[in-house]
Parts: C-alpha cells; structure tokens; sequence
C-alpha cells in the first residue's frame, strides 16, 4: 500500500542550445580505404569536419564493408550530409592501405 501512495517526483526538462548550421561552399573529401573498410570525411579548408560516412555505420558487415559498392555508398550519403551544408566545391584526397606515399 505504501507504495501505491508514493507521489512520483516532478523531472526537470533539459534544455539544449540549437546547434548553429554552417554555410559552406568549397572543402576537402578525404577517402581513406583499406582491404577491411572505407571511411569517407568531407571538411571545410580549415580542416573542421561537416559529414563523414563509412561501410560499417551504413550497416555492412564482414567482407563486405570492403567492397567498392560499400565504397560507393558511403561516399554518397557523406556528400549527400555535406550538400545540406551547401558544399558546391571540393577537392579529394585519398589514403590507401600498402607500401609508398
């Protein structure tokens, strides 16, 4: 009974501060792909991250995540975040796994 009775104890609402969308229209695509995974990062020039993406956080598992159409989708949900920042221009660079610059 005396559980019943017990009054539940009024929450606090947590307030959070909007976050403030940048406008962007020129940046940096850096691809870095391995044998196990790719995992592509779209930055403005000074180097602050807008949207990245990779095979495994799209859901692809095991051997999979190294395949080029894994690549491929990954790369298009990254640019697809980044153009609702109004990313028009970009240049790429590409990190690749083995020997050599």
């Amino acid at each position: 009974m005396a559980k019943a009775e017990q009054k539940a104890k009024p929450t606090k609402k947590k307030s959070f501060k909007k976050k403030e969308k940048r406008i962007v229209h020129s940046g940096i695509v850096h691809i870095q792909a391995t044998f196990n995974n790719t995992i592509v990062t779209i930055a403005d020039q000074e180097g602050h991250t807008l949207s990245w993406s990779s095979a495994g956080s799209l859901g692809f598992r095991g051997s999979r995540k190294g395949t080029p159409f894994a690549a491929q989708q990954a790369a298009l949900t990254a640019a697809n975040k980044a153009s609702e920042s109004g990313l028009r221009n970009s240049r790429s660079t590409c990190e690749r796994s083995g020997i050599g610059p």
